[in-house]
């Protein structure tokens, strides 16, 4: 009978010893994050990095893993350098976004007409008041492009063989910023002219940045159609075609010009000495003023009259 007994409890013990170790095994299989869920609100996200043109629909993703409270608090909140501000608060989609986003459930957020400024950080935030862990938020980058309007070009329109010269093209509307392309006659300028064999004789920088394209030394051969284009994620735009010549200094000409000046001017100094010294500038002086003032005699005072330019003896004329 002891034996017996012994045998009974040496089963007993063996049973809870090996059920002990089966609930730990099936504890250990458990996934960590799954224990914290049940008593947690846990949230993700499908894309933390949006984008979408402008205009266009968006969808902003805000997924509850898990989470006990039935009716929990969402908040979406648009963040700023001025800080941030409500976009959808207390069920209601107000602020920049009243009108163009509703909220799919449970807490996606979806713009329906998305503009340009709307590019901003948006924070999802659910209160679970009934959870071990009340709060959870996740981040959503967003990032609306626009496509770049017809940009500014400013092209010479004639230029000196050898002198330097400078185009340029602006656009101020795209985003993200817009890269610039330059063509001459339809074909793309490459950056660097030694990449090229049509262009590999010419002389000049680009750069795609600013939109500049700055020649070092003009040469007949850079003479035509020049056409500059902006470009981004969203699209490009190009201004018309605008013509630049190049033409030769013609430098003998210049000489002989400035030689014909020289003689003319030459001339008219000598005809100016010549006519001083025969008297014609000094004898029209002359002719305006040649009556003398006759001398005075002794006891004789002479009295010349308006109108006749001739004299009159006084009273106290002695014959």
């Amino acid at each position: 009978r002891l034996k017996a007994n012994c045998s009974s409890v040496d089963h007993t013990t063996f049973f809870f010893i090996s059920f002990f170790f089966y609930i730990l095994c099936i504890l250990y299989t458990l996934p960590v994050k799954s224990y914290f869920n049940v008593l947690a609100v846990v949230l993700r996200t499908n894309n933390e990095s949006p984008w979408t043109d402008e205009f266009d629909k968006i969808e902003l993703s805000c997924l509850i893993e898990s989470i006990s409270t039935l009716n929990p608090r969402i908040e979406w909140k648009k963040i700023k350098n001025e800080g941030p501000s409500y976009v959808y608060f207390d069920k209601k989609v107000s602020g920049d976004l009243e009108n163009r986003a509703v909220i799919r459930e449970p807490a996606t957020l979806v713009i329906t007409n998305a503009t340009r400024s709307d590019t901003a950080k948006y924070r999802c935030e659910v209160t679970a008041p009934d959870d071990q862990k009340s709060f959870d938020e996740i981040v959503i980058d967003l990032t609306v492009r626009v496509k770049p309007v017809m940009p500014k070009c400013s092209v010479p329109k004639s230029v000196p063989v050898g002198k330097s010269a400078e185009l340029s093209c602006l656009e101020e509307e795209g985003f993200p910023k817009s890269q610039y392309q330059w063509f001459k006659n339809k074909e793309e300028i490459p950056d660097d002219p030694k990449s090229s064999s049509k262009f590999l004789n010419s002389s000049y920088t680009l750069n795609a940045d600013s939109g500049t394209l700055n020649f070092i030394a003009v040469r007949k051969e850079d003479a035509g159609e020049y056409h500059c284009r902006a470009k981004n994620d969203a699209g490009y735009a190009e201004c018309p075609a605008q013509t630049m010549e190049v033409y030769d200094i013609d430098i003998v000409g210049i000489i002989l010009g400035v030689l014909v000046v020289v003689v003319v001017l030459l001339c008219i100094t000598v005809g100016i000495c010549c006519a001083y010294k025969k008297g014609y500038f000094s004898g029209q002086k002359q002719a305006g003023n040649n009556y003398k003032v006759p001398s005075k005699g002794d006891g004789v005072d002479y009295v010349r009259t308006d109108d006749e330019g001739d004299f009159r003896h006084k009273s106290s004329f002695v014959i």
